[in-house]
């Protein structure tokens, strides 16, 4: 009943309201379109510039409202992105991105396994240097599908990858619950020390593995103010699913395949001694298919949603939000922000303003409506 109880308050609300104020309201406004499935938008912090990545291989850069014709980097000779789940995923900046010129980006190579590796930025501020490719870290994917997507460096300066459970259906494999591979697992590691990392002194495990239990975090993010974690697990057939934990908590488990969303995986009894439950479920099928992660809001531009989480799903696209408000989701929000699509994902700029990328090719901001 809690889980239906959930989905239903959700849905009841349509605006952020205060007392004796004008309910808010939000619109998604185009910044750019014409991009080939954008999945990720970061930059640099303070830059004005939006470094957009596209799925087949290719990082844009959209500068003073326009998409520069040419590619920051074009990685596409190396990248298989057949189907939905492999491809060019994601990308990080060094927190030192300044005075090294060094980002992460995270794909699909030509066999379909997973890589993240190194570039350096050329002379040329909009222009990297693809020959300047130092892999980092390689994860052999048994299947196609689940191949996570996510980097980012924590608050604590450390880089994390978040990987799926290696694809097929219902891990067939039972990579999610096994400390002996990288498969289902958010990783940690020490980019600034050893040849390509170093493990960090304090992973739980003594290796990558900073938590476990993932199916398919295809979108997390931190929330450096709270301190806290945000991951966007894909579910199988029942539940899509919104974990928060402690950014600095290790060895969570966060349930699968013994677990999806609040529930025992494929019904009956399971023990769910230790495990870390999800703070948002909803149902897969009647309200969508694919959670899509999204961001603490953090910016300037929004004052009444300083602190939200905002959230989507590939299949029905609408935008939702809620606050983490001591250990659980409050202010559970969905938001009239019009016709965006299919939401592939979200991404913050160098001011922490938050922007919606779709299928459509399109890249939105969320502003206040007028």
């Amino acid at each position: 009943m809690h889980l239906l109880l959930a989905v239903f308050l959700l849905l009841a609300c349509g605006d952020s309201t205060e007392p004796g104020n004008t309910p808010l309201q939000l619109a998604a406004v185009e910044v750019v379109n014409g991009l080939n499935r954008p999945v990720h938008l970061t930059a640099p912090v303070g830059d004005a510039r939006l470094f957009v990545v596209e799925q087949p291989g290719r990082i844009r850069i959209v500068q003073d409202g326009q998409l520069l014709p040419t590619p920051f980097l074009d990685i596409d000779s190396i990248v298989r992105s057949t189907g939905n789940e492999q491809g060019l995923f994601s990308l990080a900046f060094h927190p030192q991105y300044a005075a090294n010129g060094f980002f992460y980006v995270n794909f699909t190579n030509e066999n379909g396994d997973t890589r993240v590796a190194r570039y350096t930025v050329t002379g040329n501020a909009n222009v990297a240097d693809p020959g300047s490719r130092k892999v980092i870290l390689a994860i052999d994917q048994p299947f196609g599908n689940h191949n996570g997507g996510q980097i980012a460096f924590g608050p604590d300066g450390m880089l994390y990858v978040g990987t799926g459970d290696g694809g097929s259906g219902g891990d067939p494999l039972g990579h999610g619950q096994n400390l002996n591979t990288l498969l289902g697992a958010l990783l940690r590691i020490d980019v600034d020390s050893g040849d390509p990392y170093a493990v960090p002194g304090d992973n739980p495990f003594g290796d990558e593995i900073w938590g476990f239990g993932l199916r398919n975090p295809w979108r997390f993010s931190f929330d450096a103010p709270s301190a806290m974690i945000y991951i966007g697990d894909v579910g199988q057939n029942a539940w899509e699913e919104v974990n928060v934990a402690p950014a600095n908590s290790a060895a969570r488990n966060y349930g699968w395949n013994v677990m999806e969303g609040n529930g025992c995986f494929g019904g009956g009894s399971c023990n769910q001694t230790g495990m870390t439950l999800p703070v948002i479920v909803y149902p897969t099928g009647s309200e969508g298919c694919s959670v899509i992660g999204g961001y603490v809001y953090r910016g300037a531009a929004l004052p009444d949603v300083i602190g939200h989480y905002f959230y989507s799903d590939w299949c029905n696209g609408w935008l939702r939000s809620f606050k983490y408000v001591g250990g659980a989701a409050t202010e559970q929000t969905e938001w009239n922000v019009g016709d965006i699509g299919n939401v592939l994902s979200f991404g913050v700029d160098g001011n922490g303003e938050l922007y919606i990328l779709s299928q459509n090719g399109r890249v939105y901001r969320l502003v206040q409506a007028s």
